[in-house]
């Protein structure tokens, strides 16, 4: 430690006399200069590098608990507490969730529809389960409002639309791109709240139309879809409260870039790597 603090003061200071006076040799502090670095020290050199770039790829976002988790993808065996560390040593630090309470508006669920789902987030291949929702992103030109539609089975997201209306068409429109990859004609579940946009004649004829089982909760609860709500609100921490849209189409770039560039692609590697395991 004395040695640590010669070294960044030796620009200012005279090192025999810090050595002097901090009561140690100065022939002890230049050989701790020329010493080699220990496997300990260099390690952590090594993982402060990773971490640096995680959590610049994060656009400084990521806490100790998401870089320890990315790292584990990645193959490192580190614990949870050396990311902490190491980050609090390199003054790094993640942006928490910002904790909300907001009560939607509810639509009488059509008769004819159950809940499917049942709290039942987990899927053992794709389409099979998919979830939506839709949520609002401020621009100086007004709201714009995002629709996304959610596979279960790997978390992505794979249809997605945006508007500055928040009507049923929109809601029908990342429908129509989530049914574009789908690679068989079987019936799928999707899961959605009790909207107005979702319990609409058109938009419950459309999913009839191509095999798409409506599900919806009877009662309002934003745990009933909660894989939706999970990817708001990383949306909203990670990247557009972190924002100040001018226009909406800047805002609609700028969403556009974290689905298919960041959200997806994270998705995507962590899904390859558990198939690796």
């Amino acid at each position: 430690m004395k040695f640590h603090m010669i070294e960044r003061c030796r620009d200012a200071f005279s090192v025999r006399m810090m050595c002097r006076l901090l009561k140690v040799s100065a022939s002890g502090y230049y050989d701790w200069r020329t010493r080699e670095p220990s496997q300990r020290h260099q390690a952590n050199a090594r993982l402060s590098r990773k971490i640096h770039q995680l959590h610049q790829a994060s656009d400084g976002v990521y806490g100790s608990p998401r870089i320890w988790e990315e790292l584990q993808y990645d193959g490192e065996t580190c614990s949870l507490n050396r990311v902490a560390r190491l980050m609090k040593a390199n003054n790094l630090m993640g942006i928490p969730a910002i904790k909300r309470w907001r009560k939607k508006q509810s639509g009488q669920r059509p008769d004819s529809v159950l809940n499917h789902l049942e709290r039942d987030f987990k899927a053992d291949q794709p389409n099979v389960k998919w979830v939506t929702d839709i949520t609002y992103i401020p621009t100086r030109e007004g709201w714009l409002y995002l629709a996304v539609i959610i596979d279960l089975f790997k978390g992505a997201v794979i249809g997605w639309s945006m508007s500055q209306t928040m009507e049923k068409q929109l809601v029908i429109q990342a429908v129509l791109m989530a049914l574009w990859q789908k690679d068989h004609t079987d019936p799928v579940i999707l899961h959605s709240d009790r909207g107005s946009q979702f319990t609409s004649y058109e938009y419950q004829r459309f999913l009839s139309d191509h095999n798409v089982l409506s599900s919806m909760s009877a009662v309002g609860s934003c745990y009933d879809n909660a894989a939706a709500e999970s990817f708001f609100g990383l949306l909203k921490r990670e990247r557009v409260n972190r924002r100040n849209y001018k226009t909406r189409a800047e805002a609609r770039a700028d969403v556009f870039d974290y689905i298919e560039r960041f959200y997806n692609q994270r998705k995507k590697r962590k899904l390859t790597q558990t198939a690796l395991n």
